[in-house]
């Protein structure tokens, strides 16, 4: 059974590794094309940087193998909240008191609901798939004017923050750019389905369901990458990066990952996810009203609550 997890690993390395090649090259592409630098880090990172996560839902989906795909999203969204905000917080003190995130915060809420409201019809299909990414389409124009907005308001309308975009670099030559983007195209749906294979020989050479592998295995290694960014915003004392990029991220596996892997099929929804994960996650999202609403920081004990709580979350899963 070693050969297996060896598999699973090096498909998420390639997964993890392919998703930052294509955003490097799909930013600076867009942007050498005279694409704005706004669209750019609203649509393309966003997308990018979610990209594994979506390859490993349309490949379980096209595999028969739902559980993966809802278990990744509902899995990443606890351990984003739990695991990606309490470990950080054990190494240094995330001062998000300084942080105003209410709005973002009550989109991803609603999402939440939206979302749970949609998994008590029994599936996921094209109905749902169109309602979720309705819902993107609202929270991304949303985005889109208050950054406008922001810009005009501090006569920045010509200014273009490139510098703040994920990925850019100014002086890389075109033929980096294509090299990127290939290995992005090409490395994605190597490492998807590599990881979801083995993945379910796995669940089924322990007799778990592929539910079971999706919230935990395959949930926790695509969530290394927010808590990777967020262990260095906690060290480099940014707690609005670090909130904004959990927050962020939840909300678009709801509404993106599963509304486009809907589209491609129907998600089965498990009825243990009905009774008992949605209502975690949605506990685990309920958890960060103090954070956002009462400028509290994200100490070290409540890194230990945090960390203690999805602790405890995975022991009853395995159990």
């Amino acid at each position: 059974m070693l050969m297996p997890w060896l598999l699973s690993g090096l498909g998420l390395a390639i997964l993890l590794l392919a998703g930052d090649a294509l955003v490097k090259g799909a930013v600076n592409l867009s942007l050498r094309l005279g694409v704005p630098a706004l669209i750019v880090s609203l649509t393309i990172v966003a997308f990018g940087t979610s990209a594994p996560e979506l390859l490993i839902s349309i490949k379980a989906v096209l595999d028969g193998a739902p559980g993966i795909a809802l278990g990744n999203v509902v899995g990443s969204n606890t351990a984003n909240i739990l695991m990606v905000l309490g470990i950080p917080a054990l190494l240094a003190t995330m001062h998000t008191s300084e942080c105003d995130t209410r709005k973002t915060y009550n989109f991803m809420l609603a999402a939440s609901v939206l979302f749970i409201a949609l998994a008590f019809r029994g599936v996921f299909d094209w109905i749902a798939g169109l309602v979720l990414l309705a819902g993107l389409a609202f929270v991304l124009s949303d985005a889109f004017r208050d950054a406008k907005n922001h810009r005009r308001a501090n006569g920045e309308v010509t200014a273009e923050p490139t510098e703040e975009i994920e990925g850019l670099d100014p002086d890389m030559p075109g033929w980096r750019i294509a090299v990127y983007l290939v290995l992005g195209l090409i490395g994605l749906p190597m490492g998807a389905g590599l990881l979801v294979d083995n993945a379910t020989i796995i669940a089924t050479a322990y007799g778990v369901s592929d539910t079971v592998i999706g919230l935990t295995l395959v949930a926790i290694g695509t969530s290394l990458p927010e808590l990777a960014t967020t262990v260095m915003a906690a060290l480099r004392r940014q707690a609005d990066v670090a909130l904004g990029n959990v927050i962020g991220s939840n909300m678009f596996n709801l509404l993106a990952i599963i509304g486009i892997a809907s589209l491609v099929g129907p998600i089965d929804v498990d009825p243990e996810f009905l009774t008992f994960d949605l209502w975690v996650m949605l506990g685990a999202s309920l958890l960060l009203l103090p954070f956002v609403y009462f400028r509290m920081d994200i100490t070290r004990i409540w890194g230990v609550v945090l960390a203690g709580l999805y602790g405890a979350y995975m022991f009853l899963i395995l159990a």
